[in-house]
């Protein structure tokens, strides 16, 4: 089954490349979406796939990046009916 989250990640997020590294796990899971740093220090991601997938790529932000210190993972199910083709950073 298709699922999509909305995430907000607090910590050190930002300038440790996370969003790249996010990136690259959502293509290598098969993940759809995005992901963008946010003006007060998070980082939020849109992620749609099949549950599974989408367990792996949550429980893979709760470690982030090389770099990065994640503080706080906070998802909830997202209603939407948009239809990505892709991963993007935005």
């Amino acid at each position: 089954m298709t699922i999509t989250i909305h995430c907000f990640i607090s910590g050190r997020v930002q300038g440790v490349s996370f969003r790249y590294y996010t990136y690259r796990e959502a293509k290598r899971l098969g993940v759809t979406g995005w992901v963008r740093n946010l003006t007060d220090g998070r980082v939020e991601v849109f992620a749609c796939g099949e549950s599974a997938t989408i367990a792996q790529l949550q429980q893979w932000l709760l470690r982030g990046s090389p770099a990065a210190q994640v503080d706080k993972v906070e998802c909830q199910p997202a209603n939407t009916l948009s239809i990505f083709t892709e991963f993007k950073i935005t």
